[in-house]
């Protein structure tokens, strides 16, 4: 007896081990486009001989004329497939990052409400030229080498496990698949428009980079941030230990945190800072904090967002919370705060 054609059982071959991995129930994310498609055809195939079930849930951003009842399609194309249940989840898309970043964010969090009620976890199919489309991303952005290493294939965030099967998968394969087993898909047109920058790496730059290397670009990108990740890891674990061994209730001793090495001091204190509460750290926050150390010459309080400070004192580094906070010697205090509307 035949078996499948080589593209569906690339797919199925794919999400197999993960399915089987947990009994926990899997929520299928499926805009209507063929990598989600694909990957919910592959679930929805092998659920019965793993003993899991397999949920769908497709989300309205909104943004584009007939959404509502193209969202209403994908959720009949998830129903036929055998998923249960379908949610359609519309959401409110604000303005903060941009259209893509609000829009992404938006799904996000209507994407984790709805695994919290399921108590599942959520199958995102971002593909192998996902992956190398974010790996140029962060390398043109000069975002930090975790940006470079890419998206995992799971990880936990806010308690929602994310799992991430197809990204050892080319999106020529999930296409094929999808034509081999006859299900409609979706292009969005916002994939294809040179106004997203996403689009442009996808459209001009990848082919290009393909043509000029001879070939094989996007798994060589994968393949660099598989490799990148394996060195964040150890360099996070070390750091961890430093912390845990170092931090007291009174900070971090400053001369035994100089003495690391650049990349596990700055992680040491990238990791004090969050468990303190210090949201949206930046790197020029960090620099400045790093700075009290590398470069000590007895300056004063380094301002963190959200309010709170770094300081160095008695050879330890402290945070000062916010309340602390006060003028400094010769200015005048600022009310600006106190009094804006």
């Amino acid at each position: 007896m035949a078996g499948p054609p080589r593209a569906v059982a690339v797919l199925r071959h794919a999400v197999r081990g993960g399915l089987r991995a947990s009994d926990r129930p899997v929520l299928a994310a499926c805009s209507g486009g063929a990598d989600s498609v694909a990957l919910a055809a592959a679930l929805a195939f092998e659920a019965a001989s793993a003993g899991v079930r397999v949920a769908g849930i497709t989300v309205d951003h909104g943004l584009q004329p007939g959404s509502a009842e193209r969202a209403e399609r994908t959720a009949d194309l998830l129903r036929g497939l055998g998923l249960d249940p379908v949610l359609v989840r519309r959401v409110a898309v604000g303005a903060d990052g941009g259209p893509e970043g609000a829009a992404r964010a938006a799904r996000h969090s209507a994407l984790a409400a709805a695994a919290v009620q399921l108590d599942a976890r959520v199958a995102l199919a971002h593909t192998l030229d996902d992956q190398a489309e974010t790996v140029l991303l962060g390398l043109g952005r000069g975002s930090g080498p975790r940006s470079v290493a890419g998206m995992v294939a799971e990880r936990t965030a806010g308690g929602v496990p994310w799992w991430r099967p197809l990204l050892g998968v080319r999106r020529a394969t999930t296409r094929q698949a999808c034509a081999d087993q006859g299900l409609p898909v979706w292009d969005d047109p916002w994939n294809s428009d040179p106004a997203y920058t996403r689009a442009r790496l996808r459209g001009e730059v990848l082919p290009l980079m393909e043509e000029v290397l001879g070939g094989g670009v996007a798994a060589a990108l994968a393949r660099t941030a598989d490799l990148l990740r394996e060195d964040l890891d150890a360099l996070d674990a070390l750091a961890a230990a430093e912390l845990g061994r170092l931090a007291g209730a009174d900070g971090l001793p400053a001369r035994e945190l100089t003495a690391l090495p650049a990349a596990v001091r700055r992680r040491v204190l990238r990791a004090w800072l969050h468990g303190a509460g210090v949201p949206d750290l930046q790197a020029v926050h960090l620099a400045a904090v790093d700075a009290l150390l590398t470069r000590w010459r007895g300056q004063g309080r380094v301002d963190l967002p959200g309010g709170a400070g770094a300081l160095r004192t008695s050879g330890r580094l402290m945070l000062s919370p916010p309340e602390a906070r006060g003028p400094r010697p010769g200015n005048a205090p600022d009310t600006r705060e106190e009094s804006s509307p």
